[in-house]
């Protein structure tokens, strides 16, 4: 394989900045479902994305290798249309991502390449449990990459018309990587979405960010914890990591708050939070510090609250989830022996189906409350909508949609 850097002789295609599967099996969700699989007609679109291709510069030899005898695979539209039956909450989530095994194998890892975090911290800021943090979410600290052809997945999901011009710009990417000599074809494997390495990057935030930590003129995430973490740690920063701050902390609420001031789209100095009566989570005082942060109640306000900072932002563009982002930082302060998560689950946790959620978005749609179209997904639009029926119904405005609710509103 010839060794180049990542951006030697064209011009990068460079599609939406997301990393990992989850986000995409969202986005998924309420597209409608027409793909055209039989032979004849993938070979013809085969046959126009390869001239595409050699149009922007890909040679043909790398073309041979990847797009020869490539034919769709089934399994990768079958996960991309399935729809999770259950939503998962807080509780649920958190206790399946952050295990007593997997604190203390990050711990172990923390000191086992401490020589390496250190050199990258010192180059991007970004500190070292939260790198093992998302390399344990990951992949289970490499563990779990993935096993599908990515260059196969890609084409199968390009091919599909649901979302073809976003994994038609992922498809140029991988084979941009596979031309500029970083991985082999049989080698590039990833999840059904082309989520790639340890790191699980999209090929676009490969070609963007990815970086050579190991000196050898080629960028392998599959194998390198060099190019692992100095490709994580350059992402980070460059989406707006601050070396100097944490993620943000558990913190106890004050009899009395006024829940429309939780939210990430409130933000006030710890200050002001701390003038509002609200403490650490063992109910010692804030920190005094000159950083912005905003509540946040993943389980409702009978749940826990956090108080997450401008890092919690930037783990949500990695992944866009409030659950990721909230585990991230667990994890990683576990990593250093900071404490389990105060507030307790409560006996009636319980996650929401997914018709559950779909009756919700129509009934909140019904009433006035746009939630968009019904897809039993309880993202950011129906928890907004939540929180302002909830302020229309004098509700305390926790934005959390329970079943409870949910009876509440199919009964108006």
């Amino acid at each position: 394989m010839r060794k180049t850097t990542p951006t030697a002789g064209r011009k990068r295609v460079f599609g939406s900045l997301i990393i990992g599967a989850v986000f995409l099996i969202g986005v998924s969700a309420t597209q409608p479902t027409n793909a055209q699989s039989d032979n004849g007609s993938f070979e013809a679109w085969l046959q126009g994305l390869r001239a595409e291709a050699e149009g922007r510069g890909i040679s043909a030899a790398t073309l041979d290798q990847a797009l020869g005898g490539l034919t769709p695979v089934p399994r990768v539209l079958e996960l991309d249309k399935r729809q999770p039956e259950f939503s998962q909450t807080f509780w649920t989530y958190i206790q399946g991502s952050i295990s007593q095994k997997r604190i203390e194998r990050g711990r172990k890892l923390l000191k086992t390449h401490a020589k390496l975090l250190a050199e990258v911290q010192a180059q991007y800021g970004v500190q070292p449990r939260f790198l093992i943090s998302f390399w344990g979410l990951e992949t289970n600290f490499g563990d779990y990459t993935g096993g599908f052809s990515v260059i196969g997945a890609l084409a199968t999901l390009a091919h599909d018309p649901r979302r073809a011009d976003f994994f038609r710009n992922e498809l140029f990417n991988a084979l941009s990587i596979l031309d500029d000599g970083h991985i082999a074809p049989d080698q590039m494997s990833g999840s059904w979405a082309g989520a790639m390495g340890q790191t699980q990057f999209m090929p676009s935030t490969f070609t963007g960010y990815a970086r050579d930590g190991d000196g050898d003129s080629q960028i392998d995430i599959w194998n390198s914890l060099p190019d692992v973490f100095h490709s994580a740690a350059h992402y980070l920063t460059s989406v707006g990591w601050r070396g100097d701050e944490t993620w943000g902390r558990e913190v106890r609420l004050p009899d009395g708050f006024d829940l429309n001031l939780s939210g990430l789209e409130t933000r006030k100095p710890i200050g002001d939070w701390s003038a509002f009566g609200i403490t650490r989570a063992n109910g010692s005082k804030l920190p005094v510090a000159d950083i912005e942060g905003s509540i946040v109640l993943p389980a409702g306000i009978n749940g826990p609250a956090f108080l997450v900072y401008q890092n919690f932002r930037t783990i949500m563009i990695w992944n866009r989830s409030i659950l990721y982002a909230l585990a991230v930082g667990h994890l990683a302060d576990r990593i250093v022996g900071l404490g389990p998560i105060q507030a307790q689950k409560p006996a009636d946790d319980e996650p929401l189906s997914r018709d559950d959620v779909i009756a919700l978005q129509s009934g909140l749609n019904r009433l006035g409350f746009d939630t968009g179209k019904p897809d039993g997904i309880a993202g950011s639009m129906t928890r907004r909508a939540v929180r302002d029926y909830q302020r229309a119904r004098g509700i305390p405005p926790d934005g959390y949609p329970s079943k409870g609710l949910i009876n509440r509103i199919l009964a108006e």
